[in-house]
């Protein structure tokens, strides 16, 4: 479809987005749109502006929910420079149309949000790849309730276990293409005395690093699933992963 189809100018899902925005419970903040990004966006998401999806597509940069944590991708913006469709061509490649998911929204340690197309289980509902259990897990959420979710939920219960004392202060500081990587990871059970998040590293990384590293080369380290290291399993990362870029 051309632009011009894209364009819902009859029943735009953008101000009923915008109503809920300000009605959040959570902080918000929409990131400005720019041209000709939230153009290129639309017009390669193929997606109307009916839709939620489109919508914030083509209506925002990207959406940070509270002070940061969570980052819902749009067309891209100085401060969340992926777009969401640019993100997912990193991850599968320019030249693939057919994703077994679509990533939507990932979060500052590395916890990424991805729309499925039936590969994880349950076709057009929102995963969540978890850095402490390293599974894709099931939202039970479309879209649109996973944006609910994201303004309207308690992120600190959904979070609690995933976070450290004053985390804001490390959170502003991110810019929008990097996320915190936390060492020894979740995944690993350690001794008492080290297991709380805040006893371990926080280094700031590249996203696309941070994913390839979660995703594809931390759960082949991990023996079962009581997060103990099986050292036969223990190697370095793949030199040319089929993950996203290392930059």
């Amino acid at each position: 479809m051309d632009l011009e189809e894209l364009l819902d100018k009859e029943d735009p899902a953008w101000p009923l987005i915008t109503q809920w925005i300000n009605d959040a419970v959570n902080h918000v903040e929409v990131l400005p749109p720019s041209e000709p990004a939230r153009t290129d966006t639309l017009l390669d998401l193929q997606v109307s502006t009916h839709s939620t999806l489109g919508a914030i597509a083509y209506e925002t940069g990207g959406i940070l929910v509270d002070h940061g944590w969570v980052r819902i991708l749009g067309s891209g913006h100085p401060r969340l420079p992926r777009s969401v469709t640019e993100w997912n061509q990193a991850v599968w490649g320019e030249d693939e149309t057919d994703y077994p998911f679509y990533l939507i929204a990932d979060d500052a340690i590395g916890g990424f949000y991805a729309l499925d197309s039936g590969s994880l289980g349950n076709a057009e509902s929102v995963f969540y790849f978890a850095p402490d259990t390293l599974e894709w897990e099931d939202t039970d959420q479309g879209y649109t309730d996973f944006i609910d979710f994201c303004l309207n939920g308690d992120l600190h219960k959904y979070y609690q276990s995933m976070r450290w004392q004053n985390w804001q202060d490390e959170v502003s500081l991110l810019n929008g293409d990097d996320a915190i990587s936390i060492v020894p990871p979740l995944a690993f059970t350690l001794e008492p005395e080290l297991d709380p998040i805040d006893a371990r590293r926080r280094t700031s990384v590249s996203v696309y690093e941070l994913y390839d590293f979660h995703v594809f080369h931390l759960p082949g380290q991990l023996d079962g699933k009581n997060g103990e290291l099986d050292p036969d399993a223990v190697e370095g990362p793949d030199e040319n992963p089929s993950g996203p870029p290392l930059v």
